[in-house]
């Protein structure tokens, strides 16, 4: 990804550095387990521990590409400089493996890694989720269906609705980590032929990975498809969350607005202009992140015990997606968090169209007064009408109808436009979101 919306941590899990010391820390505790099985000697082990058990700096990763430029294979040239550093020893290195062993490995590792720093992105999320949905726990706003006013909810409750997402979110993510954390040292075809299956055992222990039951030549691609479709799904909040901001962003609608900071200009040509760049921005690096989605699950379908047609898609969805992502989840913290909410715009919002927000509550008293629900629908929606084409008021109207006041008279009316109603049940949806406390 570029430098633009990367974030150093997640970016170096995908930096060459990392990745060849994740294949040397493979190759090397294979080393140890095959030693304690007697198949190579402790000395070569712990001479590969010894002489090669140092940094990858940019010359050893050079002098790699330069080997691989030959040999047209990333593994052997990886090998070769390996060999360079420990001598002799090296004979024993990489016995009964084949390349898939340590390529499949590590990207169980960094797929790992990656999602450790997603997890902590989400914590961070829900944080600040939670704490603005206490503060506005109980300010009223509008809700909206199909973009039109609805019913009273509360800007806590929007809140709470998208923590209780990302909740979930999290909970995926955690078991989308455990599904790809596998480690396959089987050698050729996946048969342990060359191998012992404790030498995977030792590897996937000292790894923090799980041993792949069956791995034929490869790790099965049905778990990355898994981990990064959870990813298109976060991202997918991610994007709602954006979206929802940049409606009540709206100049119409102008309930909240994204922090907008000294210095700041939101136009090259309209100074007045303050956009939700940030939200916007957002919904589109949703959409990078879910494109890794149908190329991951693509990958499923492979020939027979090993081909590579997956290879050269998770060479770029793995980073990308990632990187991506962690930016994306800090980004949306930080708009969650600065987030300027406007309590008198939702006020004015509330009002605007003279009470039509309490129909519901007319329908039903009307209904349990006597009324059939369809001529007490009947009677609500003329009278919602004319305040739509007339600007008119609805508790005027309704007072004004005689077929209304028939069975509610003026003081029972009044008592239904009542704000509080609508919100008397978010102390129980809280209960169920945060938890008793």
């Amino acid at each position: 990804m570029i430098p633009r919306y990367s974030r150093p941590a997640m970016a170096a899990i995908w930096e060459p550095a990392n990745k060849f010391r994740i294949w040397f820390q493979i190759e090397a505790h294979a080393c140890d387990a095959l030693a304690d099985l007697g198949v190579i000697p402790k000395a070569a082990a712990a001479a590969v521990w010894a002489r090669g058990d140092i940094p990858y700096t940019p010359e050893r990763i050079a002098r790699i590409d330069a080997i691989e430029a030959e040999t047209k294979h990333d593994v052997i040239a990886f090998l070769t400089e390996l060999a360079e550093q420990v001598g002799e020893e090296a004979r024993f290195v990489h016995q009964g493996m084949t390349s898939s062993d340590v390529l499949d490995t590590c990207l169980a590792v960094q797929l790992a890694q990656a999602a450790d720093i997603l997890l902590a992105d989400i914590d961070a999320l829900l944080a600040a989720l939670e704490r603005r949905a206490r503060e506005f726990k109980d300010l009223p706003c509008m809700g909206r269906s199909h973009g039109i006013h609805a019913e009273p909810v509360t800007m806590g409750l929007k809140f709470a609705r998208f923590y209780a997402e990302f909740a979930r979110n999290r909970a995926r993510l955690a078991a989308a980590r455990d599904d790809v954390a596998t480690c396959a040292i089987s050698g050729a075809v996946g048969t342990f032929a060359n191998i012992d299956p404790a030498v995977e055992e030792h590897v996937a222990a000292r790894l923090g990975l799980t041993p792949e039951p069956v791995s034929t030549q490869v790790i099965p691609r049905d778990r990355h498809a898994h981990f990064f479709a959870v990813l298109g799904v976060i991202a997918s909040s991610v994007e709602n969350l954006a979206t929802e901001i940049r409606h009540l962003q709206r100049t119409e609608v102008r309930e909240a607005e994204e922090y907008f900071a000294p210095g700041q200009k939101g136009s090259s040509a309209m100074p007045h202009k303050r956009n939700p760049v940030l939200t916007e921005n957002l919904t589109g690096l949703a959409r990078i992140v879910r494109a890794a989605v149908v190329p991951a699950l693509e990958n499923v379908a492979l020939w027979h015990e090993r081909d590579i047609s997956h290879s050269s898609v998770e060479r770029m969805i793995g980073p990308d997606a990632t990187v991506t992502l962690d930016f994306a989840l800090a980004r949306l913290t930080g708009v969650v968090d600065k987030l300027l909410v406007y309590p008198d715009g939702m006020a004015e919002n509330l009002n605007q169209l003279g009470g039509l927000v309490f129909s519901q509550r007319v329908l039903l008293a009307l209904t349990q007064a006597g009324m059939s629900r369809e001529d007490a629908y009947r009677a609500v929606q003329r009278n919602a009408m004319k305040v739509w084409l007339e600007k008119a008021d609805f508790l005027s109207e309704l007072k004004g109808d005689a077929e209304v006041t028939a069975l509610l008279d003026g003081a029972a009316l009044e008592a239904l436009f009542d704000l509080g109603y609508h919100t008397k049940n978010v102390d129980r949806i809280f209960a169920r979101v945060f938890g008793a406390n």
